[in-house]
């Protein structure tokens, strides 16, 4: 890393946020590693700029480098920032998941449509605050056009032993503790799919950010409510190791066919475009709008509010 530039003058439109057991990507050529300074502080690690065939691909470790963060201590607000500001518009994020059904077997992948959010309210969930209200539409959380980008990547890898469920809902909790029994049978008389901790705020704030954002998910497990067997790191991470490389072959896969759309509108994100501008303008008066938290906005979006 010591090697590499520490700035990157084009524009990166792709990113990967991984997760647990995705602590990078493969068979990409590393041209720079980044640390920006956000008004939110600094992610929770360098992001490493990828090239494949010629397009940059930017990659951050949600938990940190050497997984150092717990879920509620990740900084999902400078790392979304930080992206945001380095020209990203598309993230694909990478999640280990518990199964709440049965037909969602351990090392099966999900791209979910929805989230139930079970977080405690002790994350920072907003860009928007402090003299600068933004209410953003969230009632479909996740992207429609990239789910179809994995689905079809999916679809070719079926003979590797790739099986997608291509919706689900996923539940966010706190953590860092797995669930109760009761709670883990609550949440499937809800209709949950699959259960992790760091969907939120991330999700949230990629769509403040005005990102197209899509969670892929790995089960790891069947999560407390399918046996007297209690859910534990041993066992989540040997199915990791387990199907370790489809995971990183399915990412590898949806990243080959983004990377072919570039400057798409689908990767560049144009209908999400002015969303947030929109939900400030209608909400907070140019009167009580504060300087200080319209500074920090035009960190994500230069000239923010100033036309």
């Amino acid at each position: 890393m010591a090697s590499l530039p520490q700035t990157f003058d084009r524009p990166v439109h792709i990113a990967v946020i991984g997760g647990t057991g995705l602590y990078k990507i493969d068979g990409y050529t590393p041209v720079a590693v980044v640390n920006p300074e956000t008004p939110w502080g600094k992610p929770s690690s360098p992001i490493h700029i990828l090239e494949h065939n010629g397009v940059p691909i930017a990659f951050l470790a949600r938990h940190g480098e050497h997984h150092q963060y717990a879920p509620h201590e990740v900084p999902a607000r400078a790392n979304i920032a930080a992206l945001r500001h380095i020209g990203v518009r598309c993230v694909i994020a990478f999640s280990a998941v518990g199964s709440l059904q049965e037909e969602i077997k351990p090392m099966d992948f999900v791209v979910p449509d929805q989230i139930i959010d079970r977080t405690k309210g002790i994350r920072p969930f907003t860009f928007f605050e402090g003299g600068l209200v933004g209410h953003v539409p969230f009632g479909d959380p996740f992207d429609s056009k990239i789910v179809n980008v994995v689905k079809g990547c999916a679809a070719a890898m079926k003979g590797e032993g790739v099986t997608l469920h291509d919706k689900g809902t996923v539940i966010c909790m706190e953590g860092p503790q797995f669930s109760t029994r009761a709670e883990s049978n609550l949440y499937r008389s809800w209709g949950g799919s699959v259960i992790n901790m760091s969907a939120l705020p991330e999700a949230k704030l990629a769509r403040e950010a005005e990102m197209a954002y899509q969670m892929i998910c790995m089960a790891t497990d069947y999560d407390c409510w399918h046996s007297t067997e209690d859910v534990d790191v041993a066992m989540v991470m040997h199915h990791m190791s387990t199907n370790g490389q489809n995971a990183k072959h399915l990412v590898g896969a949806v990243l080959d066919e983004l990377s072919k759309q570039e400057n798409s509108d689908l990767v560049t994100a144009k209908h999400w475009e002015g969303a947030s501008k929109g939900a400030v303008m209608y909400c907070t008066m140019p009167e009580g709008r504060s300087p200080e938290a319209l500074k920090k906005v035009q960190y994500l979006f230069p000239g923010f509010l100033k036309e």
